[in-house]
């Protein structure tokens, strides 16, 4: 008797849901972008008004990617949505960007990021190769982790999302209870610091607002991972809503929190002031706990880049399970695991590539060059909801993205100026990222020749693949 096909399993409840968003986009952006937005905006409230900008904008996107992952709660995420509304090849790009390149460079960086942090704690007694080793480890530590099942990594990513929030709260309301700071210090200026490495035409005014906005967007990125485990997530049309958006909101008082508490501490011409190579986080831990401080700062850093690590590994291991799925990779690729119910071959993929990423040094220089990629599949992502609210009329929507179709509109108005930001200041980048999102056309060819006539028309169809609850 052939055995049945094995799914994957709804494990995710609202808290683990959301975490997985709040762990993944809690990264380094928090302890040490003040710096620069200071340095583009003078102003501590301007600083403040950027982080709520981006988070609305963020919210915005949050509000349609809701109404697109609960109509299709399927593993992947974006992608689903691009072939729904866009065609198989925009789908299979994604699929390939954000596997191949994305996931795997990132999770490299947040590595070997992990064995910095490691060697600074221990006094910078570790070598490259040895911290190039420490990030190996970590990698296959975390792929051990992920092999488990998706109920088991939920309650470690709400364990690691808590002690995550409970460092940059911590930092905050450290700055206001114990530091020996000044209100006044939002009320005067960082123009005139030294601003290491942010270019003149970066610095104040509405250019130099709009770069703070940028630097904000930056610290909130991630925020979309929810929708690439939908199909493991309970109740995913009351569930997955409520993750994105009340993800982001927690990111916006969290973040303002820990900025807030920078300037009470030091005064916006020290925070634009503080080394490049530094962090605004550590320079008041230092201020108000002395040496125990950055000690403190730098396994607070440690926490965060495990946590990131652990999910990007997560989320990145179900954009290649569901494209071998729908045959656009090897079917080997989509084998559930039998007991942890999970995609375990997306997983050892993912952290693999991620591992020779690590070992190569040549994250930086990719995870650089695809920014250009991900606005524009960030933006075409929620474009689909106009497409399709046009295209699929009657399919059911259990949510309806809020302020539809002004709220949407935002998003893609502030991602097309990101986008001209990126062509104008960056050209070569933009383009050398584009470059690398057309090698994967070749492998796409090689698939989607080989699909049965049945598939072989224009793709997704709204089904639901998932599994049982667990």
């Amino acid at each position: 008797m052939t055995e049945p096909r094995r799914t994957l399993v709804r494990g995710l409840s609202l808290v683990p849901a959301a975490a997985l968003v709040i762990t993944n986009v809690i990264g380094t952006g928090v302890f040490v972008k003040a710096r620069v937005m200071t340095c583009n905006v003078g102003d501590p409230w301007l600083v403040l008004l950027a982080y709520a900008v981006g988070g609305l904008l963020t919210m915005t996107g949050a509000l349609a990617l809701s109404e697109l992952a609960t109509m299709m709660p399927r593993s992947g995420g974006i992608y689903n949505f691009l072939g729904a509304a866009f065609g198989r090849v925009w789908a299979f790009l994604f699929g390939w960007m954000e596997t191949f390149i994305d996931t795997a460079g990132s999770s490299a960086a947040i590595a070997i990021v992990f064995g910095i942090f490691l060697n600074d704690l221990l006094g910078g007694v570790l070598s490259l190769w040895e911290t190039q080793l420490v990030a190996v480890g970590i990698i296959v530590v975390m792929i051990g982790l992920n092999l488990a099942s998706v109920h088991t990594n939920g309650v470690v990513a709400a364990a690691i999302t808590t002690l995550k929030v409970l460092v940059v709260v911590g930092v905050g309301a450290a700055a206001f209870l114990l530091g020996d700071g000044s209100f006044a210090n939002f009320w005067s200026s960082g123009a005139a610091g030294t601003c290491e490495g942010v270019a003149a035409s970066a610095r104040l005014g509405a250019t130099g607002f709009g770069a703070a906005v940028v630097g904000s967007l930056w610290s909130y990125n991630g925020w979309s991972i929810a929708t690439f485990v939908a199909e493991e997530v309970r109740d995913p049309g009351r569930t997955l809503p409520r993750a994105l958006i009340g993800s982001s909101i927690l990111l916006v008082v969290v973040y303002l929190v820990a900025n807030a508490g920078y300037f009470f501490v030091m005064s916006p011409v020290d925070v634009a002031s503080v080394a490049e190579s530094s962090s605004v986080a550590g320079e008041v831990l230092v201020r108000i706990m002395g040496a125990s401080g950055a000690a403190l700062m730098t396994v607070g850093m440690m926490i965060s880049s495990l946590g990131a690590l652990h999910s990007t590994i997560l989320s990145g291991s179900r954009l290649p399970f569901a494209m071998a799925r729908d045959g656009l990779l090897p079917r080997r690729m989509a084998w559930v695991s039998r007991r942890a119910r999970i995609p375990a071959v997306g997983v050892i993929i993912v952290g693999v590539t991620a591992i020779v990423f690590a070992v190569s040094g040549t994250f930086d220089l990719i995870t650089d060059l695809i920014v250009f990629a991900v606005l524009i599949f960030n933006g075409l992502a929620v474009a689909s909801v106009y497409v399709l609210r046009r295209k699929m009329p009657d399919v059911e929507r259990p949510y309806r993205s809020w302020g539809y179709p002004v709220v949407p509109a935002l998003f893609l108005v502030a991602t097309a100026y990101l986008m001209i930001n990126t062509l104008v200041a960056t050209p070569g980048r933009a383009m050398a990222g584009l470059g690398i999102i057309a090698i994967g056309l070749p492998v796409y060819w090689w698939y989607a020749r080989r699909l049965p006539p049945s598939k072989r028309e224009d793709f997704f169809v709204i089904e639901d693949h998932a599994g049982a609850d667990s």
